[in-house]
């Protein structure tokens, strides 16, 4: 090989980038149009633009793809994770076009790429399975069952059934995001465990027979079955010990060798606290949490898969894990508000960490797909950035992210940052205990609750920083006569927040606080001394809002306007669209009487379907949207008349 063609975008793409140029190997990439701006189209030597913004159009299209790679000059084509990588029609394609695939086999992706013929084949093979249920034989006895596409992953075309009423439309629901996903409607039922641990093994195969088993990972907090904070070595092997990592990995071996498996590739079982495990699905593909993995066994996954894919044997005796290693995924979303995807412009983009390496020794590894001035829009999926921490350690690895996360600096889109430094210092977490069930028995708006910075503090530094920047001079300064104090209003999430405040003779006074004083007061910075601790913070602008970060907590705040234009207000009832999507399904007619909680309209952003529900009971008067109608964030979808 001597030029790759990474068919992906985002972080991936760089991270591979990133070995194949230490490889000495040239690089090409491929963007959508809403990537035209993209980091890693910048990242590589060369690039060809995929016409359109839509998967479907772009990184979906394997006829595109192989024509970018030959009018670039590539000689071989690395998948990524997601879109194409684990379809096996673009990896015969790839090899049919006289192209190097740098992945395993199209049989194999094309057995383990359907979970119902994978799950057959590992239960020949001796591993443990879940059995299959049969959707037309399901009874309430049955009840939880999962239902889940066969092809793809990343938590799409999953639904959890606990009623059969709702059965019919979880099937249908699972379908229709597996066919926009994954191009196959084909979805399954099992059994639905509520409780359990995600744990999952790496392989590594060549083209000699050598199968490695490069330790395993847990995944055990997810969200929307997407998972959102990833270690290894799992905690709930290192308690249970016994035989436990040593079963696991062989089932690992077991599985990759029952279907001559080459390459990277992850084994995914659900276990439980007394030992047992399930085979889940193989992932046949690079994952998204591979550099836990590179840092606790000091291998680079993907130099490894460009060996394999160039016939060279794995050699030397198999990687074994030191330390400990953490990774938390940054989403642009709202965890609080139904995890609801977030989409902006990044305005600011601080984060700690060596890119896209292992760190030396202890620290900080950061893998983004994104930089300031990047646009968050609804065509892909809403992941940041995966921030990676890496110690001698389990609690010391753990302690060290929760450090960086909270002092990084991310504006213009809500993230989840909060919610990820509370899950990872949340009791059970740091006893190693957190099952499957952590989000739904620790729901986001508990675990941040209290964490962040107070609203009147934040509202009040806000102010502060606001007066220098307006008056082009630090705040502060007293008048000779009594003045009242200035108000200055503004809005922490939904709620409005007054900063009342004046300088006197004794410096800044604010109403009902004795124990305050200003130290300083800038545009960049504020420093306030709180009850005799000095306290300082750091301050950025973007439109109307003002970002407030500190050390400890940090808030963003929006002005609030004086007046209000009228012709912006919108009737009451009315319905908006939280995030820009794609109409996919109008549940309900104009005159239809409806519930509270009943789905109203069905949006498709970044990949999932999303439901806006009835807020209260009552009868619908207006539906002005329809279904394939594009709308932006804010658009009204329905009013619904109490």
């Amino acid at each position: 090989m001597h030029t790759v063609l990474v068919a992906n975008r985002g972080e991936i793409a760089r991270r591979i980038f990133t070995t194949c140029r230490r490889r000495g190997l040239a690089t090409v990439a491929v963007f959508s149009d809403a990537d035209a701006d993209s980091p890693h189209v910048r990242d590589a030597d060369s690039a060809v633009r995929l016409p359109g913004s839509a998967p479907a159009d772009t990184y979906l299209r394997t006829d595109l793809i192989i024509e970018a790679a030959h009018r670039a000059g590539a000689d071989a084509i690395h998948p990524g994770y997601g879109f194409l990588s684990e379809t096996a029609a673009f990896a015969r394609a790839v090899q049919n076009a006289g192209l190097t695939w740098i992945g395993p086999g199209a049989e194999a992706i094309e057995l383990m790429g359907s979970k119902v013929a994978s799950k057959a084949r590992m239960a020949a093979a001796g591993v443990p399975v879940l059995a299959r249920l049969d959707p037309g034989a399901i009874t309430a006895a049955d009840l939880p069952v999962l239902v889940k596409a066969s092809a793809g992953g990343g938590g799409r075309g999953i639904r959890i059934v606990d009623d059969l009423a709702e059965l019919p439309g979880a099937l249908a629901g699972a379908a229709r995001e597996a066919e926009a996903a994954f191009g196959d409607a084909t979805v399954f039922c099992e059994r639905y465990l509520a409780t359990g641990h995600h744990v999952e093994v790496q392989i590594m195969a060549d083209t000699h027979g050598t199968v490695w088993a490069l330790g395993e990972r847990e995944c055990s907090l997810q969200r929307r079955h997407q998972k959102v904070i990833e270690e290894a070595p799992a905690p709930l092997v290192d308690r249970i010990g016994g035989d436990l990592r040593e079963r696991l990995l062989s089932a690992g071996r077991d599985a990759a060798a029952a279907v001559g498996y080459v390459g990277a590739g992850t084994v995914e079982f659900l276990a439980d606290d007394h030992g047992g495990f399930w085979f889940l699905e193989m992932n046949t593909r690079l994952q998204v949490e591979h550099p836990v993995t590179e840092c606790v066994t000091g291998t680079d996954l993907v130099d490894l898969q460009l060996d394999v894919a160039e016939g060279r044997p794995l050699t030397g005796p198999e990687p074994v894990m030191t330390g400990h290693a953490v990774e938390a995924r940054v989403y642009a979303e709202s965890p609080a508000d139904d995890w609801r995807p977030r989409t902006g412009t990044v305005v600011t983009f601080d984060l700690p960490g060596t890119r896209f390496e292992r760190p030396a020794g202890a620290g900080i590894r950061l893998d983004s797909g994104v930089e300031a001035g990047t646009v968050v829009g609804t065509h892909y999926d809403a992941m940041l950035a995966k921030v990676i921490s890496y110690a001698p350690t389990r609690d010391v690895a753990v302690r060290q992210l929760a450090a960086a996360l909270r002092r990084a600096r991310i504006h213009g889109v809500t993230t989840n940052q909060d919610l990820l430094v509370a899950s990872l210092l949340h009791p059970s977490f740091l006893d190693g205990t957190a099952d499957t069930s952590f989000y739904t028995t620790h729901p986001p708006a508990a675990l941040t609750a209290g964490t962040g910075l107070d609203p009147e503090l934040a509202a009040l530094i806000a102010a502060l920083s606001d007066v220098a920047h307006e008056r082009g001079t630090p705040a502060g300064g007293f008048r000779n006569i009594p003045v009242g104090y200035r108000t200055r209003t503004y809005a922490v999430d939904d709620h409005e927040v007054a900063a009342r405040y004046r300088f006197g003779r004794d410096g800044l006074e604010v109403p009902g606080k004795t124990a305050i004083a200003l130290v300083e007061a800038t545009a960049e910075r504020v420093v306030l001394d709180l009850d005799g601790v000095r306290r300082a913070w750091r301050i950025a602008r973007y439109d109307d809002h003002v970002a407030v970060d500190g050390p400890h907590a940090s808030a963003t705040v929006r002005r609030v306007p004086r007046f209000t234009d009228p012709s912006r207000q919108l009737p009451a009832g009315a319905l908006v669209a939280p995030m820009p999507g794609t109409v996919v399904a109008v549940e309900v007619r104009v005159g239809e009487s409806v519930t509270a909680g009943q789905a109203l309209i069905r949006l498709e952003a970044m990949k999932m379907e999303h439901v806006v529900r009835a807020p209260a009971a009552g009868t619908v008067t207006d539906l002005p949207v329809a279904v394939g109608q594009q709308v932006a964030q804010g658009t009204p979808l329905a009013v619904v008349d109490a």
